[in-house]
């Protein structure tokens, strides 16, 4: 009996030691090799990696435990909406901590029975199609800013595209579409909401004004 405890406690170790290695290759890949050449963002990289680590050890202890599936998912779900109030988190930044919080549990729940080539097939996927969709920099994305305007003879129907002409050479953004949010008589201007394309797609639509 000691002996088989013995065997099942190594067993353990190994298939711990085997799923850490797997995780801890696979957030080093996404983090230092995807997201940061692409976002140079320092701040997130902790985040990332920390709570892929303390969700993958929580997983992998709690499903040793033999808990249902369902408190799993539980408490994925309760990681994955978690968010930080005193700075803006953008969608793309989102998208990776909930991969990185997948990958955690990923690689400490899946089954093993028949080896582990199916979670490193599982992990390579997730990896290659991040960093594919990280780099379609051949897709514009179209972006919106808030906009004061003070020549408003121009914000005429009629004469939009002289609007929109005045609009490029002012931001030296490629505007394409115009929107009239609201007109101040009082101090003669207009707030327009001008659509433009770029090859990064922005987080935040900060209001320009031609006053200052």
């Amino acid at each position: 009996m000691e002996t088989e405890d013995k065997i099942d406690a190594l067993f353990n170790l190994t298939d711990f030691s085997l799923r850490a290695i797997i995780d801890v290759v696979a957030i080093i890949i996404l983090v230092g090799l995807i997201y940061y050449p692409k976002h140079k963002n320092k701040d997130f990289i902790f985040t990332f990696v920390i709570f892929n680590i303390i969700n993958f050890m929580i997983c992998f202890l709690l499903g040793s435990a033999k808990i249902k599936m369902g408190f799993a998912f539980g408490l994925f779900a309760i990681f994955s909406i978690i968010k930080y109030r005193t700075i803006v988190v953008s969608i793309k930044d989102m998208g990776y901590f909930f991969i990185c919080v997948a990958l955690g549990m990923l690689n400490s729940m899946a089954n093993t029975s028949e080896g582990f080539t199916v979670i490193i097939i599982c992990n390579v996927v997730i990896l290659i199609i991040t960093y594919f969709l990280e780099r379609l920099n051949f897709i514009n994305n179209e972006n919106s800013k808030g906009i004061i305007y003070d020549n408003v003879h121009l914000i005429k129907p009629a004469l939009r595209e002289e609007l929109i002409a005045d609009l490029k050479d002012r931001t030296g953004l490629d505007i394409h579409k115009v929107e009239v949010v609201s007109i101040n008589y009082l101090k003669d201007t207009a707030l327009l909401k001008a659509y433009y394309y770029s090859l990064e797609s922005e987080n935040t639509t900060p209001t320009i004004s031609d006053n200052d």
